[in-house]
């Protein structure tokens, strides 16, 4: 996946959260939902998601006080959609998995608290 101007159109609206040195934690939302679209959206910006191989995301900078995170830094906080049947929203919510919450408070103890 890649992003070209022959593709299809794919709109990520993302905003920094906080900032960690060569890493920053950001929001994103979406409005379309291609396949990899955060993943190839960030990449294609410079700014990988980190843990992605795929992506270039795979050599950030993170501290060696950090733990390793064993899959990409992605995670959906909420989703919602219209159900193609009953056309009813559907909404589902899920909190930071215990994995990255770590990662996110190394990163603060080691880089302090940055707002971006």
């Amino acid at each position: 996946m890649a992003v070209v101007a022959t593709g299809r159109s794919a709109r990520t609206h993302f905003r920094p959260l906080e900032r960690f040195g060569a890493v920053t934690y950001i929001e994103c939302r979406l409005e379309t939902g291609r396949t990899h679209q955060i993943r190839v959206h960030m990449a294609s910006i410079g700014h990988p998601i980190v843990g992605d191989p795929s992506y270039g995301g795979r050599h950030a900078s993170l501290s060696p006080q950090v733990p390793a995170l064993n899959r990409q830094a992605l995670h959906a906080v909420r989703l919602e959609l219209d159900h193609p049947a009953t056309r009813q929203r559907m909404r589902w919510r899920s909190p930071l998995p215990a994995d990255i919450r770590a990662v996110l408070a190394a990163l603060r103890r080691t880089h302090g608290h940055v707002p971006a």
